[in-house]
């Protein structure tokens, strides 16, 4: 068993998919450096590293995930986030090098109070809940005026198309064309059955409010080990846009909602209600919704995840081969959708229904 453990699809520490980033190889990519700390997110290799009196952060991935264009899409997002005066690493380097394509960024500036907290763990406090929701939206605002097309299809991203469009069943068939590799790793799956019966009906009360939301280039994995933190309890820098693309500011809110205030690995998914109401009075006191965003957010919230629960299907299917896993995301789309349609969503649900509607507090 390796020495490294990465974060698993449970509660407990598994064997990573990746092999952990070696010294010599960083030194390969960056020139002489030293490894400090592995991180153990599961979806690819990633480690801080010291370098001439720097520390940078390298990450890699498969070609099969990610390729040197596929990085430049959400490079080029980062960039002109940072050029919007956003906290945002820079970028460096991305270097394709045999199976393998890296990423070299600078480290950025704060403390990573979470950086060992598995997904879908609580915010600290709803302190930190409101600071990330007020950084959410300072995000928002600089990411205005990048109008690059959605990005390519590939593995672990999380977009915004099929319960975006008029048809969701047709692009739902259309999305899953595109991606052999979830084709076939849905074959053993009710999927057109169960997207008819669990979330077409939630479709439906999303559907009027479609029109009101502008597309917008997105963060779309907003947690707290997404996040570096100042002193006093500030966001000081925003790390891994891996998942970004083009969806709509009300999207990137409900996930950063539906990561961080139902604690999905726990028994019962114990919610963080006070947690989702500071996160979103954070958002509206630096961006006040619309009123069509203020309507949309409550129903597409049960929504939200059901893109990325396909590309981790697909990734897990075609890329890493694991069944267990495979049919762990397809009970994360199924499942997570039941949840917000019964007893255990309604109230967030209800409360995120009135908190969105309130004049923001400044």
């Amino acid at each position: 068993m390796s020495s490294h453990l990465a974060h698993g699809l449970g509660t407990e520490p598994a064997e990573p998919d990746w092999p952990p980033l070696t010294e010599a190889e960083v030194t390969e990519v960056v020139g002489p450096a030293r490894v400090v700390w592995r991180s153990p997110r599961p979806l690819s290799a990633a480690a801080v590293v010291e370098c001439d009196g720097r520390r940078l952060f390298v990450k890699r991935h498969h070609v099969s995930v990610r390729t040197a264009e596929g990085l430049a899409e959400e490079h080029a997002f980062l960039r002109h986030l940072r050029a919007r005066g956003a906290p945002v690493v820079e970028v460096l380097d991305a270097v394709a090098r045999g199976e393998w394509t890296y990423e070299v960024h600078s480290a950025g500036a704060g403390t990573d109070l979470y950086r060992d907290a598995l997904s879908w763990s609580p915010f600290r406090s709803p302190g930190h809940a409101r600071a990330a929701g007020e950084a959410l939206a300072r995000l928002h605002l600089a990411a205005e005026g990048f109008d690059a097309p959605c990005r390519r299809a590939q593995p672990l991203v999380a977009s915004y198309t099929v319960f975006a469009a008029e048809d969701p069943l047709r692009a739902l068939e259309e999305y899953v064309a595109e991606r052999p590799a979830l084709a076939e790793g849905l074959a053993g799956f009710p999927w057109r059955e169960d997207t008819e019966r669990v979330l077409m009906p939630l479709y439906a009360r999303l559907a009027p409010h479609l029109a009101g939301l502008k597309p917008l280039w997105t963060h779309n994995d907003w947690h707290a080990s997404n996040l570096l933190w100042g002193e006093g309890g500030e966001v000081s820098t925003v790390l891994d846009f891996g998942m970004s693309d083009r969806t709509t500011a009300v999207h990137d809110l409900a996930t950063a909602i539906e990561r961080n205030a139902v604690q999905w690995l726990q028994p019962g998914f114990p919610v963080r209600e006070e947690d989702a109401v500071a996160l979103l009075d954070g958002y509206r006191s630096a961006r006040p919704l619309t009123p069509a965003e203020s309507a949309a957010l409550p129903a597409l919230l049960p929504l939200v995840h059901a893109e990325f629960a396909l590309s981790e299907l697909g990734y897990f299917h075609g890329v890493t081969r694991s069944a267990e896993n495979t049919r762990l995301a397809y009970a994360y789309y199924v499942g997570h959708a039941e949840w917000f349609a019964g007893e255990g969503g309604r109230p967030l649900l209800e409360r995120v229904r009135e908190r969105s509607s309130m004049v923001p507090l400044r």
